[in-house]
């Protein structure tokens, strides 16, 4: 007799295309999806008793703790369902991965490889710190995402224990000053390489990240099998049954810089013709007891489909209440490498990008540069060049990391600019405003 089809429940409360990737595999080796949301998503506790609807044999956990204003809440949504049915990727391990130092902290007792890193508290104890490593070091946020929180900082650099309202560390530069860097990512599937490629900075940038514009090549083959195990231990110790795993070369070595529970299958796919989707399916339907034909897994893995999977529940009417509104003014929190401002920002519908006055970077330590764009104004046909910095931007209790371009505006009422890459995440009432005491004339 045939098998019945598992049930397989994909978690994840955003719309990235991993996600829709993996429903997707489900389907096509023949087994029932179901996406896991807020509009469908209901746990019962009953007669002794937890239910789960919709109702799934296994859970993949695809939450996204590092891009969140609320990781512990995330997190006990997944430890709730980890305790109903069996899940890939379990909350312990998420939240480990999620947090760089704690990983640091897992692989080391491992033994395995990690960067000379510096963890402190205070920040009077991380500057004073800052001596052990050279002239140019890395200074990361310990929870972060996509490349954002993670800046390169030079040995006058002043540094605080936080940005925002996470703790930050300082951690050794590797690779040769004169070349572009570059590192190396290794999808493990199921303790099996699924595939590995080299991501190379893009011009102006030191970040790697395909996010931000990194480019890729296929590493699958040409990465010696010692450097491929460091990678699948590094899930394993980790406790993931899936990661991204990225490591770097050093002149004495490889290390591991982080293993990441939600890597996008983005760059993979594209350097080396293969997604992890076909196989974290299967992993998920063998994990529930169903067998799995490998050559139609690799098949499927030769073709990314991202698609709107036929499971994405239907979403309910949104209320106009449940929107959080800012207005055309509003009191920000802006959170740079050595300090925190609260200002008068306004928004703007028209720009892309978040704006910063120059000043006030320089107050807060926004920085270093990581790239430079070119912005043309909507008065005239003319174009600038503005550097753009990470800042960390937090309005009403919720923070978001952002790149934002660097302008002089000393002779403007407000000294930050929120662009759409904030204002996506409110609704605007340009009605509403919250006067600041400093009256100069507007010539924006």
């Amino acid at each position: 007799m045939p098998e019945e089809p598992v049930r397989v429940g994909v978690l994840s409360l955003h719309n990235s295309k991993e996600t829709k990737a993996i429903l997707n595999a489900v389907e096509a080796l023949g087994h029932s999806p179901e996406w896991l949301r807020t509009e469908n998503t209901v746990v019962r506790f009953a007669d002794g008793r937890a239910t789960l609807s919709p109702d799934v044999d296994v859970i993949v956990n695809r939450l996204l703790l590092s891009n969140t204003d609320q990781p512990s809440e995330e997190l006990g949504l997944a430890q709730t369902l980890d305790r109903i049915r069996p899940m890939l990727n379990v909350p312990e391990a998420t939240a480990r991965a999620a947090h760089k130092t704690a990983t640091a902290a897992s692989l080391v007792e491992g033994g395995l490889p990690v960067p000379r890193t510096v963890f402190a508290l205070s920040t009077d104890q991380l500057n004073d710190l800052r001596h052990e490593f050279d002239d140019e070091a890395v200074y990361k946020t310990a929870i972060g995402t996509h490349g954002g929180g993670a800046w390169k900082v030079e040995i006058d650099d002043p540094l605080t224990a936080s940005v925002g309202q996470r703790r930050a560390f300082l951690q050794e530069l590797i690779g040769p000053e004169d070349e572009t860097p570059r590192d190396l990512r290794v999808y493990v599937v199921d303790d099996t390489v699924i595939g590995a490629m080299y991501r190379t900075a893009a011009e102006s940038d030191w970040r790697t990240n395909v996010a931000l514009g990194g480019a890729v090549e296929d590493a699958t083959d040409s990465t010696p099998d010692a450097v491929l195990d460091l990678a699948r231990e590094a899930a394993g110790i980790v406790g993931l049954d899936y990661a991204g795993v990225d490591l770097i070369q050093g002149t004495d070595g490889w290390y591991i810089l982080e293993v990441n529970p939600t890597a996008g299958f983005k760059g993979l796919y594209e350097a080396t013709g293969r997604s992890p989707a076909p196989y974290i399916a299967r992993q998920a339907i063998e994990r529930a007891g169903a067998s799995v034909d490998s050559e139609r897994v690799r098949i499927l893995a030769s073709t990314l489909d991202d698609s709107v999977p036929s499971c994405k529940p239907v979403p309910p009417t949104v209320h106009e209440e449940q929107a959080i509104t800012i207005g055309f003014t509003e009191q920000v929190v802006v959170s740079g490498t050595s300090g925190t401002k609260t200002v008068i920002a306004k928004s703007d519908t028209g720009a892309a990008r978040t704006s910063v006055d120059i000043g006030l970077a320089a107050d807060i330590g926004a920085g270093p540069i990581h790239k430079v764009t070119r912005v043309r104004s909507g008065s005239t046909k003319q174009s600038s060049r503005r550097p753009v910095v990470d800042l960390v931007i937090g309005i009403g209790g919720r923070q978001h990391t952002v790149a934002a371009n660097i302008e002089d505006r000393s002779r403007m009422t407000h000294r930050l600019l929120l662009g759409r890459d904030v204002l996506k995440n409110y609704q605007l009432d340009v009605s509403r405003r919250v006067e600041d005491h400093v009256q100069v004339a507007d010539e924006e």
